[in-house]
């Protein structure tokens, strides 16, 4: 699955974003600094009615946000080393809480990553376009 969108359409692109993956739990976002993870992770959090601020947790690595159907995670992996810092940060209690965890830097702890993880691929396109990818949904569902 596949979709490109320009930044003054994000919140209706998590809106479509969470029609189509309303049962996941687990986000793992991948893509390289300035690809937009964080705004979109902020835009899916509006969606489900986040009221707090969403800001990047790169130095605190778990932010917590509560929404009207409980708690979302967002984690942010970039500072850590391996998965054993992961552990150490507690990564894996998050992941293993059933509430939604939305990941940036994934791959800083891959091994750690249950194997219902949605592996999301962002991309800039240019200042205003953003692509995703979603592999594991090519050919499932149009996009």
């Amino acid at each position: 699955m596949e979709w490109i969108y320009a930044l003054p359409e994000i919140d209706l692109m998590a809106r479509v974003f969470w029609e189509h993956f309303p049962e996941k739990k687990i986000f793992a976002f991948h893509g390289n600094m300035a690809a937009g993870k964080t705004t979109l992770i902020s835009a899916l959090c509006r969606i489900k009615k986040v009221k707090e601020p969403v800001s990047s947790p790169t130095f605190s690595i778990i932010n917590e946000y509560s929404f009207p159907e409980g708690i979302i995670y967002h984690l942010d992996l970039y500072r850590l080393r391996d998965s054993a810092e992961a552990l150490q940060a507690g990564v894996e209690d998050c992941l293993y809480s059933g509430e939604i965890c939305l990941v940036e830097w994934p791959e800083r702890a891959a091994r750690i990553f249950l194997e219902y993880t949605l592996d999301i691929y962002l991309e800039s396109l240019d200042s205003e376009k953003r692509k995703i990818l979603v592999p594991s949904y090519i050919g499932k569902i149009s996009g």
